[in-house]
């Protein structure tokens, strides 16, 4: 917990089942969206209030490990790769047809449930595309994972997920950043497609990588 935000476990009587209470500093716009949202691939959100500026989200406790947790025990292969991104891709791709730029995808951010299903997670730092807006108002992200338009050169998109998603597939095939240590591999030009710093020159959305993959 930091006073930008709090995270608590509660037991929800009604539900039966355990749930995250959630508070911290920023918008409930994506909350609020992702309520009406049931994906396998994305967490259940139950609630969502704002008080004295701080948000409030109650959502699904899941049970499970992230990819980070497993990168620290070795390395994903390929077919291992392609089998966590398509569903994330699959998460990706009902949150950008609600507008949603996640824009914090990393290894912390994605969960293996103890029943094997993946689960994008921490919607902290998205926000909904704006039409005609030039760029962000707020610059957020993870370093080494946002794309250059999160850093205030432009607004992000879905292209901005594809960015680092392309760095996630890097740092899973082989621990490092792109700019380190560039995979050797059947997958390397699907990464470094996403990875272009012009928006214009990755895929164009998140079903063309999907393909590829």
């Amino acid at each position: 917990n930091t006073d930008e935000k709090s995270i608590v476990l509660l037991r929800h009587n009604k539900l039966k089942k355990d749930i995250i209470c959630k508070k911290f500093k920023g918008s409930c716009e994506t909350y609020k969206l992702l309520q009406n949202i049931k994906f396998k691939n994305l967490p259940d959100i139950f609630e969502v209030s704002e008080n004295n500026g701080k948000v409030i989200v109650l959502e699904e406790f899941i049970n499970g490990v992230t990819v980070a947790e497993i990168l620290h025990n070795g390395l994903y292969n390929e077919k291992g790769v392609k089998t966590v991104v398509k569903d994330v891709c699959d998460a990706l791709s009902i949150l950008h047809s609600y507008g949603i730029v996640h824009r914090d995808i990393k290894p912390e951010n994605i969960m293996i449930t103890d029943d094997g299903i993946v689960k994008l997670i921490d919607f902290d730092a998205s926000r909904v595309f704006k039409d005609g807006r030039s760029k962000d108002t707020i610059i957020i992200g993870t370093a080494g994972y946002a794309a250059p338009e999160q850093l205030g050169f432009a607004q992000s998109d879905e292209r901005t997920d594809i960015f680092a998603l392309g760095i996630l597939m890097n740092v899973m095939l082989t621990g490092e950043h792109p700019s380190n240590k560039l995979y050797k591999g059947r997958m390397t030009k699907i990464i470094e497609k996403c990875i272009q710093l012009d928006p214009q020159k990755r895929y164009r959305n998140i079903g063309d990588l999907k393909k590829s993959l």
